[in-house]
């Protein structure tokens, strides 16, 4: 069975299911790592990624965010960034499978208002939901503005970048 595209899971609809515990088969969640980068230091910047409309936003598509803004940082600016990912996908998305192909619509037509199998996860964002958060310093802040942008293009939601710098005290 292939992927389904990120149009049909892009709103939210309905209840979200949670909890793992009542529910068997359900895939793990694709982020492999929610904090990259240099853990130690602090850094003076700090750009955001947020949404700006509702909708829901798959694992694969925040682990693809995630994959190409560490892709642009390692190459501009190694060992000298934060990437931390914001949001845990809770949300199980569960889909009736049904048959593809010649011939399908004949056997299709049953079971319309099935409860499904789970498919994977993802985060429910709601609007100014931030995503991705990367630290820096001040000298590679259009580098991570260039992260940003290319790991935007990775969601299925519009999104908006905010940059918060550290006033000294």
């Amino acid at each position: 069975m292939t992927r389904k595209p990120a149009r049909m899971y892009r709103k939210i609809e309905g209840q979200i299911y949670t909890r793992h515990e009542y529910m068997g088969g359900i895939p793990v969640c694709r982020v492999t790592q929610f904090d990259t980068g240099n853990l130690k230091e602090t850094f003076p910047v700090s750009l955001t990624l947020g949404t700006e409309e509702a909708g829901q936003v798959r694992d694969i598509a925040l682990e693809a965010a995630r994959v190409s803004a560490v892709r642009v940082l390692e190459k501009a600016a190694p060992n000298q960034y934060h990437l931390k990912v914001r949001r845990y996908p809770h949300a199980i998305l569960r889909e009736h499978k049904m048959a593809m192909g010649a011939g399908a619509d004949r056997i299709s037509d049953g079971m319309r208002r099935a409860f499904g199998k789970p498919v994977g996860h993802a985060v429910r964002a709601q609007i100014g939901s931030d995503l991705l958060t990367i630290y820096t310093t001040l000298a590679h802040i259009e580098d991570a503005k260039e992260a940003l942008r290319k790991a935007s293009h990775k969601l299925p939601v519009p999104t908006r970048l905010s940059i918060v710098t550290a006033t000294a005290s």
